[in-house]
Protein backbone atom coordinates (compact mmCIF):
# COMPACT_ATOMS: atom_id res chain seq x y z
CA UNK A 1 0.00 0.00 0.00
CA UNK A 2 2.96 2.54 0.31
CA UNK A 3 5.44 4.38 -1.89
CA UNK A 4 3.66 6.94 -4.44
CA UNK A 5 1.65 4.59 -6.60
CA UNK A 6 0.91 2.12 -4.44
CA UNK A 7 -1.43 -1.62 -5.25
CA UNK A 8 -1.22 0.24 -8.91
CA UNK A 9 2.72 -0.27 -8.88
CA UNK A 10 3.02 -3.41 -6.00
CA UNK A 11 0.24 -5.41 -7.67
CA UNK A 12 1.06 -5.50 -11.37
CA UNK A 13 4.50 -6.38 -10.10
CA UNK A 14 3.75 -9.00 -8.16
CA UNK A 15 2.15 -10.86 -10.78
CA UNK A 16 4.37 -10.37 -13.36
CA UNK A 17 6.86 -11.76 -10.78
CA UNK A 18 5.16 -14.85 -9.93
CA UNK A 19 4.21 -15.65 -13.49
CA UNK A 20 7.83 -15.36 -14.11
CA UNK A 21 9.44 -17.34 -11.13
CA UNK A 22 7.36 -21.09 -10.28
CA UNK A 23 8.67 -21.35 -7.17
CA UNK A 24 7.51 -18.23 -5.60
CA UNK A 25 4.22 -17.16 -3.60
CA UNK A 26 3.35 -13.94 -3.17
CA UNK A 27 1.02 -12.62 0.20
CA UNK A 28 -0.39 -9.02 -0.96
CA UNK A 29 -1.06 -7.40 2.58
CA UNK A 30 -3.42 -3.87 2.10
CA UNK A 31 -6.94 -3.02 2.20
CA UNK A 32 -8.55 -5.70 0.51
CA UNK A 33 -10.69 -3.98 -1.96
CA UNK A 34 -8.25 -1.78 -3.57
CA UNK A 35 -5.52 -4.97 -4.01
CA UNK A 36 -8.59 -6.68 -5.38
CA UNK A 37 -9.69 -4.58 -7.88
CA UNK A 38 -5.73 -4.43 -9.54
CA UNK A 39 -6.38 -7.98 -9.38
CA UNK A 40 -9.16 -7.99 -11.56
CA UNK A 41 -7.35 -5.41 -13.69
CA UNK A 42 -4.94 -8.03 -14.51
CA UNK A 43 -7.11 -11.18 -14.77
CA UNK A 44 -5.41 -12.81 -12.09
CA UNK A 45 -8.12 -12.82 -9.16
CA UNK A 46 -7.44 -16.33 -9.22
CA UNK A 47 -3.69 -16.88 -9.44
CA UNK A 48 -3.14 -19.78 -7.25
CA UNK A 49 -0.02 -18.56 -5.79
CA UNK A 50 -1.15 -14.87 -4.83
CA UNK A 51 -3.29 -14.34 -2.20
CA UNK A 52 -4.59 -11.25 -0.09
CA UNK A 53 -3.75 -10.25 4.19
CA UNK A 54 -6.42 -7.62 4.73
CA UNK A 55 -5.04 -4.16 6.34
CA UNK A 56 -7.30 -1.74 7.74
CA UNK A 57 -4.80 1.15 7.86
CA UNK A 58 -1.78 2.33 5.55
CA UNK A 59 1.64 3.99 7.16
CA UNK A 60 1.51 7.06 5.20
CA UNK A 61 5.02 8.64 3.82
CA UNK A 62 4.64 11.66 6.39
CA UNK A 63 3.33 9.85 9.11
CA UNK A 64 5.94 10.16 12.14
CA UNK A 65 7.49 6.79 13.92
CA UNK A 66 5.29 6.81 16.62
CA UNK A 67 2.32 6.97 14.52
CA UNK A 68 3.63 4.06 12.73
CA UNK A 69 4.71 2.13 15.87
CA UNK A 70 1.81 2.80 18.57
CA UNK A 71 -1.44 4.05 16.51
CA UNK A 72 -1.40 1.89 13.33
CA UNK A 73 -0.82 -1.78 15.10
CA UNK A 74 -3.00 -2.76 11.78
CA UNK A 75 -0.79 -1.28 8.82
CA UNK A 76 -0.43 -3.04 5.87
CA UNK A 77 3.73 -2.66 7.17
CA UNK A 78 3.29 -3.76 10.30
CA UNK A 79 1.13 -7.01 9.18
CA UNK A 80 3.30 -7.83 6.58
CA UNK A 81 6.54 -7.86 8.79
CA UNK A 82 4.38 -9.96 11.64
CA UNK A 83 3.91 -12.53 8.62
CA UNK A 84 7.51 -12.75 8.38
CA UNK A 85 8.17 -13.14 12.36
CA UNK A 86 5.39 -15.60 12.74
CA UNK A 87 6.62 -17.60 9.70
CA UNK A 88 3.92 -17.17 7.32
CA UNK A 89 6.56 -15.60 4.99
CA UNK A 90 9.77 -15.52 4.63
CA UNK A 91 10.60 -11.90 3.60
CA UNK A 92 8.88 -9.00 2.87
CA UNK A 93 8.92 -5.87 0.46
CA UNK A 94 8.13 -2.80 0.98
CA UNK A 95 7.94 1.08 -0.58
CA UNK A 96 7.06 3.26 2.74
CA UNK A 97 8.33 5.01 4.89
CA UNK A 98 11.62 3.93 5.31
CA UNK A 99 12.44 4.88 9.12
CA UNK A 100 8.83 3.74 9.88
CA UNK A 101 9.83 0.14 7.82
CA UNK A 102 13.16 0.21 10.26
CA UNK A 103 11.83 1.25 13.03
CA UNK A 104 8.51 -1.26 12.89
CA UNK A 105 10.78 -4.24 11.35
CA UNK A 106 13.53 -3.70 14.62
CA UNK A 107 10.39 -3.32 16.87
CA UNK A 108 8.77 -6.36 16.03
CA UNK A 109 11.78 -9.15 14.31
CA UNK A 110 14.24 -7.43 16.82
CA UNK A 111 18.13 -7.53 15.90
CA UNK A 112 19.97 -10.80 15.27
CA UNK A 113 22.80 -11.65 18.26
CA UNK A 114 25.57 -9.49 18.17
CA UNK A 115 23.94 -7.16 15.89
CA UNK A 116 23.48 -3.65 17.45
CA UNK A 117 22.00 -1.94 14.36
CA UNK A 118 20.73 -2.52 11.70
CA UNK A 119 22.09 -1.44 8.14
CA UNK A 120 20.58 -1.27 4.97
CA UNK A 121 22.66 -2.80 2.01
CA UNK A 122 21.93 -1.94 -1.44
CA UNK A 123 24.23 -2.70 -5.22
CA UNK A 124 25.43 -0.76 -7.49
CA UNK A 125 26.70 -1.65 -11.20
CA UNK A 126 30.20 -1.60 -11.88
CA UNK A 127 32.98 -1.36 -14.53
CA UNK A 128 33.70 -4.98 -13.69
CA UNK A 129 30.13 -5.74 -15.40
CA UNK A 130 29.06 -6.89 -11.20
CA UNK A 131 27.50 -5.38 -8.59
CA UNK A 132 29.10 -3.65 -5.58
CA UNK A 133 27.46 -4.16 -2.42
CA UNK A 134 27.23 -1.00 -0.45
CA UNK A 135 26.32 -0.44 3.24
CA UNK A 136 24.88 1.69 5.51
CA UNK A 137 22.82 3.60 2.95
CA UNK A 138 20.51 5.97 5.52
CA UNK A 139 19.93 3.70 8.99
CA UNK A 140 22.62 5.14 11.05
CA UNK A 141 23.54 8.77 10.28
CA UNK A 142 26.18 8.11 13.54
CA UNK A 143 28.17 5.14 13.76
CA UNK A 144 30.98 3.43 16.20
CA UNK A 145 33.39 1.76 14.86
CA UNK A 146 31.86 -1.71 16.17
CA UNK A 147 28.92 -1.15 14.04
CA UNK A 148 31.00 -0.15 10.83
CA UNK A 149 32.66 -3.39 12.26
CA UNK A 150 29.30 -5.37 12.06
CA UNK A 151 28.55 -3.86 9.21
CA UNK A 152 31.23 -5.70 7.08
CA UNK A 153 30.68 -8.81 8.48
CA UNK A 154 26.83 -8.67 7.57
CA UNK A 155 27.65 -7.49 4.52
CA UNK A 156 30.05 -10.33 3.73
CA UNK A 157 28.12 -13.25 4.77
CA UNK A 158 24.98 -11.78 1.96
CA UNK A 159 27.57 -11.13 -0.93
CA UNK A 160 29.22 -14.72 -0.05
CA UNK A 161 25.63 -16.67 -0.10
CA UNK A 162 24.19 -14.57 -2.79
CA UNK A 163 26.90 -13.78 -4.83
CA UNK A 164 28.40 -17.43 -3.76
CA UNK A 165 31.88 -15.41 -3.20
CA UNK A 166 33.66 -17.44 -0.42
CA UNK A 167 36.27 -15.15 0.92
CA UNK A 168 34.37 -11.22 -0.99
CA UNK A 169 36.71 -8.18 -0.55
CA UNK A 170 35.52 -5.59 1.89
CA UNK A 171 36.69 -1.79 1.39
CA UNK A 172 36.26 0.86 3.73
CA UNK A 173 34.81 3.95 2.48
CA UNK A 174 37.33 6.86 3.00
CA UNK A 175 38.35 10.08 1.30
CA UNK A 176 41.88 8.33 0.48
CA UNK A 177 43.76 5.22 0.67
CA UNK A 178 46.37 5.78 2.88
CA UNK A 179 46.13 4.82 6.48
CA UNK A 180 46.53 8.27 8.16
CA UNK A 181 43.55 9.55 6.11
CA UNK A 182 39.60 9.67 7.39
CA UNK A 183 38.70 10.38 11.26
CA UNK A 184 38.58 8.73 13.98
CA UNK A 185 35.92 6.19 13.34
CA UNK A 186 37.33 5.17 10.11
CA UNK A 187 40.43 4.68 11.68
CA UNK A 188 39.15 2.91 14.25
CA UNK A 189 37.07 0.54 11.72
CA UNK A 190 40.50 0.09 9.91
CA UNK A 191 41.64 -1.39 12.81
CA UNK A 192 39.11 -4.26 13.59
CA UNK A 193 38.93 -4.70 10.12
CA UNK A 194 42.60 -5.46 9.80
CA UNK A 195 42.95 -7.92 12.58
CA UNK A 196 39.86 -9.89 11.19
CA UNK A 197 42.00 -10.27 7.81
CA UNK A 198 44.97 -11.19 9.56
CA UNK A 199 43.04 -14.11 11.79
CA UNK A 200 41.14 -14.90 8.48
CA UNK A 201 37.61 -13.35 8.95
CA UNK A 202 37.19 -11.23 6.21
CA UNK A 203 38.74 -10.28 3.17
CA UNK A 204 39.41 -6.91 4.43
CA UNK A 205 41.26 -4.54 1.18
CA UNK A 206 41.59 -1.28 3.10
CA UNK A 207 40.88 1.90 2.39
CA UNK A 208 38.32 3.08 -0.81
CA UNK A 209 37.42 6.32 -2.04
CA UNK A 210 34.41 6.85 -4.06
CA UNK A 211 35.41 6.79 -7.43
CA UNK A 212 36.54 2.71 -6.38
CA UNK A 213 32.65 1.75 -5.98
CA UNK A 214 31.55 1.86 -9.79
CA UNK A 215 35.11 0.74 -10.73
CA UNK A 216 34.40 -2.28 -8.72
CA UNK A 217 37.50 -2.22 -6.70
CA UNK A 218 35.99 -4.48 -3.85
CA UNK A 219 32.66 -6.77 -3.41
CA UNK A 220 31.57 -4.36 -0.31
CA UNK A 221 31.91 -0.92 0.56
CA UNK A 222 30.96 -0.50 4.07
CA UNK A 223 30.29 3.51 5.37
CA UNK A 224 27.67 5.43 7.98
CA UNK A 225 24.69 5.85 7.00
CA UNK A 226 24.63 9.41 6.07
CA UNK A 227 27.79 9.46 3.91
CA UNK A 228 26.12 5.77 2.36
CA UNK A 229 22.63 7.77 1.52
CA UNK A 230 24.50 10.57 0.04
CA UNK A 231 26.50 8.54 -2.15
CA UNK A 232 23.16 6.72 -3.27
CA UNK A 233 21.09 9.05 -4.07
CA UNK A 234 23.54 11.27 -6.02
CA UNK A 235 24.31 8.04 -8.04
CA UNK A 236 20.96 7.59 -8.97
CA UNK A 237 20.61 11.21 -10.09
CA UNK A 238 23.66 11.04 -12.03
CA UNK A 239 22.43 7.80 -13.84
CA UNK A 240 18.95 9.39 -14.64
CA UNK A 241 20.86 12.88 -15.99
CA UNK A 242 23.49 10.82 -18.43
CA UNK A 243 20.02 8.82 -19.85
CA UNK A 244 17.97 12.35 -20.07
CA UNK A 245 20.93 13.57 -21.61
CA UNK A 246 22.11 11.13 -24.20
CA UNK A 247 18.20 11.21 -25.45
CA UNK A 248 17.87 14.76 -25.77
CA UNK A 249 21.15 15.18 -27.80
CA UNK A 250 19.95 12.15 -30.02
CA UNK A 251 16.59 14.09 -30.59
CA UNK A 252 18.60 17.50 -31.39
CA UNK A 253 19.17 17.32 -35.15
CA UNK A 254 18.39 14.58 -37.79
CA UNK A 255 21.98 13.75 -37.94
CA UNK A 256 22.00 12.92 -34.47
CA UNK A 257 18.90 10.95 -34.93
CA UNK A 258 20.66 8.32 -37.70
CA UNK A 259 23.75 8.24 -35.30
CA UNK A 260 20.90 6.89 -32.39
CA UNK A 261 19.80 4.19 -35.19
CA UNK A 262 22.85 3.22 -36.05
CA UNK A 263 23.62 2.89 -32.30
CA UNK A 264 20.31 1.80 -31.19
CA UNK A 265 21.91 -1.65 -29.87
CA UNK A 266 24.25 -0.20 -27.92
CA UNK A 267 22.14 2.99 -26.25
CA UNK A 268 19.63 -0.07 -25.43
CA UNK A 269 22.22 -1.95 -23.40
CA UNK A 270 23.70 0.94 -21.68
CA UNK A 271 20.12 2.30 -20.57
CA UNK A 272 19.61 -1.18 -19.10
CA UNK A 273 22.79 -1.29 -17.35
CA UNK A 274 22.09 2.56 -15.95
CA UNK A 275 18.55 2.36 -15.65
CA UNK A 276 19.05 2.14 -11.63
CA UNK A 277 15.34 0.53 -11.37
CA UNK A 278 17.42 -2.34 -11.89
CA UNK A 279 19.48 -1.78 -9.01
CA UNK A 280 15.97 -1.38 -6.53
CA UNK A 281 15.63 -3.30 -3.65
CA UNK A 282 17.71 -2.65 -0.51
CA UNK A 283 17.97 -5.44 2.19
CA UNK A 284 17.88 -4.66 6.07
CA UNK A 285 20.71 -6.20 7.61
CA UNK A 286 20.73 -7.71 11.03
CA UNK A 287 17.05 -8.53 12.11
CA UNK A 288 15.62 -11.99 12.86
CA UNK A 289 13.73 -11.81 9.30
CA UNK A 290 14.29 -10.66 5.77
CA UNK A 291 12.73 -7.25 5.26
CA UNK A 292 13.71 -5.63 1.95
CA UNK A 293 13.12 -1.04 0.79
CA UNK A 294 11.81 -0.71 -2.46
CA UNK A 295 12.14 3.27 -3.40
CA UNK A 296 9.14 4.95 -2.99
CA UNK A 297 8.73 6.33 -6.74
CA UNK A 298 9.27 3.55 -8.54
CA UNK A 299 7.59 1.87 -11.55
CA UNK A 300 6.14 -1.99 -11.45
CA UNK A 301 9.70 -2.91 -13.09
CA UNK A 302 11.36 -1.45 -10.66
CA UNK A 303 9.33 -3.01 -7.80
CA UNK A 304 9.67 -6.55 -9.38
CA UNK A 305 13.56 -5.95 -9.20
CA UNK A 306 13.36 -5.46 -5.66
CA UNK A 307 10.57 -8.55 -5.05
CA UNK A 308 13.39 -10.54 -6.89
CA UNK A 309 16.29 -9.21 -4.36
CA UNK A 310 13.85 -10.34 -1.62
CA UNK A 311 13.29 -13.75 -3.15
CA UNK A 312 16.83 -14.56 -3.75
CA UNK A 313 18.02 -13.87 -0.21
CA UNK A 314 14.84 -16.38 1.30
CA UNK A 315 16.31 -18.92 -1.88
CA UNK A 316 20.11 -18.82 -1.19
CA UNK A 317 19.25 -18.53 3.09
CA UNK A 318 21.34 -15.28 3.67
CA UNK A 319 19.32 -14.76 6.81
CA UNK A 320 20.65 -18.41 8.71
CA UNK A 321 24.01 -17.05 6.94
CA UNK A 322 24.47 -14.14 8.48
CA UNK A 323 23.12 -15.30 11.77
CA UNK A 324 25.52 -18.34 11.93
CA UNK A 325 28.55 -15.89 10.72
CA UNK A 326 27.58 -13.35 13.82
CA UNK A 327 27.53 -15.88 16.29
CA UNK A 328 30.89 -17.15 14.88
CA UNK A 329 32.65 -14.24 15.51
CA UNK A 330 31.05 -12.67 18.31
CA UNK A 331 29.49 -15.87 19.98
CA UNK A 332 26.88 -14.92 22.34
CA UNK A 333 26.09 -16.76 25.28
CA UNK A 334 22.44 -18.47 25.19
CA UNK A 335 21.73 -17.55 21.88
CA UNK A 336 21.57 -19.55 18.61
CA UNK A 337 21.52 -18.86 14.94
CA UNK A 338 18.39 -18.52 13.03
CA UNK A 339 16.88 -21.89 11.94
CA UNK A 340 18.21 -22.54 8.02
CA UNK A 341 15.05 -22.34 5.78
CA UNK A 342 14.75 -24.73 3.13
CA UNK A 343 15.58 -23.83 0.00
CA UNK A 344 14.09 -25.91 -2.47
CA UNK A 345 10.48 -25.06 -1.18
CA UNK A 346 7.92 -22.91 -2.46
CA UNK A 347 9.32 -19.27 -1.00
CA UNK A 348 6.82 -16.70 0.36
CA UNK A 349 7.08 -12.87 0.38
Amino acid sequence: MGGDHGPGVTVPAAVSFVNAEPQASLILVGREDAIAAELVKLNAMDHPRLSIKHATEVVAMDDSLEVALRRKKDSSMRVAISLVKDGQAQACVSAGNTGALMAVSRYVLKTLPGVDRPAICTILPNQKGGPTYMLDLGANVDCEPQHLHQFAMMGSALVAAVEGIARPSVGLLNVGEEDIKGNDVVKQTAVLLRADHASGLLNFHGNVEGNDIFEGTTDIVVCDGFVGNIVLKASEGLGRFVKNALTAEFKRSALNMLGALIARGAIKAFSQRMNPSRYNGASLLGLRGLVFKSHGGENAYGFEWAIRRAFDAARYDVLSRISLTIAQWMPQQGESPAPASQPDQQTTA
